[in-house]
């Protein structure tokens, strides 16, 4: 029952947001050549369920090129920019990720799905991070809201624990908590 509720709420929610998308799109096609150079979107393999591998959709935020981050290094900030810092403090970079939400590859709320290769080495290093990947990968979720962006092997493995706190916890209370949590978030700009 529940997951059958969370799919539809997924469907319709994403549904909703499609106009959302398109119209940033376009306004983001006609500040991109003077603010944020190159391709609109950023196309990136993420984990998924069951460890499979999915094409994730964002707004680029970067310059193209020079990315060779490891998995326990820092975010590279000074690839960040202008347009794109703006993009992610108001997460707006995330809105495309509602394709993947209708492709059926994520949720709207669930374990944020890492780096295709940042993951495979997590799956070695941190324990519970393959039981993460039981359930659909999230454009939100508990980890985000409550212990924030994570870089590194230490922060992955906060963010597995509230991960399967998630899992074990699952209903409609906690994820009606985290889609307010996630609102305040996203107007209260909090992050990076």
């Amino acid at each position: 029952m529940f997951g059958v509720a969370k799919r539809s709420f997924d469907i319709l929610m994403s549904l909703f947001l499609l106009p959302v998308l398109i119209g940033l799109s376009v306004v983001l096609l006609i500040l991109n050549p003077f603010f944020n150079k190159g391709g609109l979107f950023f196309v990136q393999p993420r984990m998924g369920r069951d460890c499979q591998s999915f094409r994730a959709f964002k707004f680029r935020t970067m310059t193209d090129g020079g990315a060779s981050r490891g998995p326990n290094d820092p975010l590279e900030r000074d690839r960040i920019t202008r347009l794109g810092g703006f993009l992610r403090r108001s997460r707006l970079d995330e809105v495309p990720q509602i394709l993947n939400v209708l492709l059926g590859d994520m949720s709207l709320i669930g374990p944020r799905p890492d780096y295709f290769d940042h993951a495979v080495t997590y799956l070695d290093e941190v324990q519970g991070y393959r039981e993460r990947h039981l359930v659909r990968p999230g454009i939100s979720g508990l980890a985000q809201t409550e212990v924030g962006y994570a870089e590194g092997i230490e922060a992955t493995r906060r963010k597995v624990h509230a991960d399967l706190y998630y899992i074990t916890h699952t209903g409609f209370t906690l994820e009606a908590w985290i889609f307010w949590r996630t609102l305040l978030t996203v107007f209260g700009r909090a992050g990076a």
